[in-house]
């Protein structure tokens, strides 16, 4: 997983700093959902402590659509190679 956190969004380290550790974690909770996907994530806003819930529901989210959009294209492959 790549991350990509710019200064325009924050420009103090430390909470860009902050925002990495948060993203690591959640990829870390999800690993097993997303085994066989290479990710960039870029963070386009910033977000603290208080909003840790919400962006961890999006991050759920956000890995659910792909999980699902992958499925698809998969399943596609299949009927073409098929």
């Amino acid at each position: 997983m790549g991350l990509v956190i710019a200064k325009k969004i924050t420009p103090l380290s430390v909470d860009r700093n902050y925002m990495r550790r948060v993203l690591r974690e959640l990829f870390r909770r999800q690993q097993e959902r997303v085994k066989s996907f290479d990710l960039i994530v870029r963070a386009q806003k910033t977000f603290n402590g208080a909003d840790f819930s919400a962006v961890e529901k999006e991050f759920i989210e956000l890995l659910t659509r792909l999980h699902c959009q992958a499925g698809q294209r998969a399943t596609k492959h299949q009927k073409i190679v098929s």
